[in-house]
């Protein structure tokens, strides 16, 4: 059991390993883009929607749930997977009124003016970025809700519990790419400088 933990442990660690170069290769995009176009980028993110941004950040950093006692950690688990399922909803809100607004590049764009290309560039890395975002959080939901239902029925006690701490550790995961997307889309060119 041991051998089983450690190499499950080490499984997800070089699985988030890939997954952080991964979203690493594409911040890296954002970041040169934003410093090549930093009025149109700036525009762009004020045009986010900086409500559903700030509840869903608020949601995800508050959805862990810890290992403990088999009902607290099913209904932590649940609670977990509820208000992923909430974030995801209120992404595709936003998502729904970015569509109506026109600014879906490469299917519903539509704006004029000396910063359009550059604000495009923006809401294509903004829907690249939160789109893959909320698919690894999709992921994490099916796999927490999994782990949910494995809990109610008992399948982890004090000595076997690495499937939770894996999931864990995904679901951490998802957490901290959305703590470097929300400041980066919602926050640019709201500062005032």
């Amino acid at each position: 059991m041991r051998q089983q933990a450690e190499a499950a442990t080490l499984g997800i660690w070089v699985f988030l390993a890939t997954e952080v170069l991964f979203f690493s290769g594409m911040l890296l995009a954002y970041t040169v883009l934003r410093h090549a176009y930093p009025e149109g980028f700036a525009e762009a993110g004020r045009e986010t929607k900086i409500v559903i941004g700030s509840v869903n950040t608020a949601v995800l950093l508050t959805s862990s749930a810890k290992a403990g006692h088999r009902k607290l950690l099913t209904i932590l688990l649940i609670a977990t997977a509820a208000l992923g399922l909430v974030f995801v909803g209120l992404k595709g809100v936003e998502y729904s009124q970015e569509y109506a607004e026109h600014l879906v590049p490469g299917l519903n764009f539509s704006l004029d003016g000396p910063h359009a290309h550059a604000i495009e560039l923006f809401y294509f890395l903004y829907f690249a970025l939160t789109g893959i975002h909320a698919l690894h959080l999709s992921i994490g939901i099916v796999i927490v809700g999994i782990m949910a239902w494995r809990a109610s029925h008992g399948a982890f006690g004090p000595t076997y519990h690495t499937p939770v701490e894996v999931t864990g550790l995904y679901w951490h995961f998802v957490d901290l790419v959305w703590i470097f997307l929300y400041p980066l889309i919602y926050l640019n060119g709201r500062s005032g400088g």
